[in-house]
């Protein structure tokens, strides 16, 4: 049995179902230049290359990568194989400038999460001091008439 690594080419629906998107998305990773299929007739094959992009494209989403900078990403890379010092060097610049950008994401989440527990917590001591008041109030109007009829 072949295993899908070792494969060396793959149809849209293939990588489609593999990695859970629609064919159409396959598709539009193509049009925008990301991914580069060989084509038999009207079908699309797709190289080991195509599927490892598609991975990639993926997992950068995921990490907030625009489909841009992941296409910059590939052509650096795809210029770097050549062993140009400068496009690793600018490589390793962006993928720095993309960490930070990721970690200054993380701090404000952070902060906007801590700024969420002080809120959730004012509201709920209002919400029990409102609780509290709306019991006494309700005690103190059904004790009034049996004081009125003790009297």
């Amino acid at each position: 049995e072949i295993s899908m690594d070792i494969k060396k080419t793959y149809s849209i629906s293939e990588l489609a179902k593999e990695f859970d998107v629609t064919t159409r998305s396959v598709r539009f990773y193509e049009d925008q230049g990301l991914l580069h299929p060989t084509r038999r007739g009207q079908t699309r094959i797709f190289s080991s290359k195509d599927r490892v992009r598609l991975k990639l494209i993926l997992r950068g989403k995921r990490m907030g990568f625009s489909l841009a900078e992941t296409k910059e990403l590939f052509d650096l890379w795809d210029e770097t194989l050549s062993g140009n010092e400068k496009q690793l060097l600018l490589m390793l610049d962006t993928l720095a400038r993309k960490r930070a950008q990721l970690e200054q994401q993380k701090n404000d989440i952070a902060q906007a999460e801590m700024e969420m527990d002080t809120a959730e917590a004012r509201c709920r001591e209002a919400l029990a001091e409102l609780q509290k008041r709306k019991r006494k109030q309700t005690k103190a109007t059904h004790e009034e008439p049996e004081s009125i009829e003790q009297k």
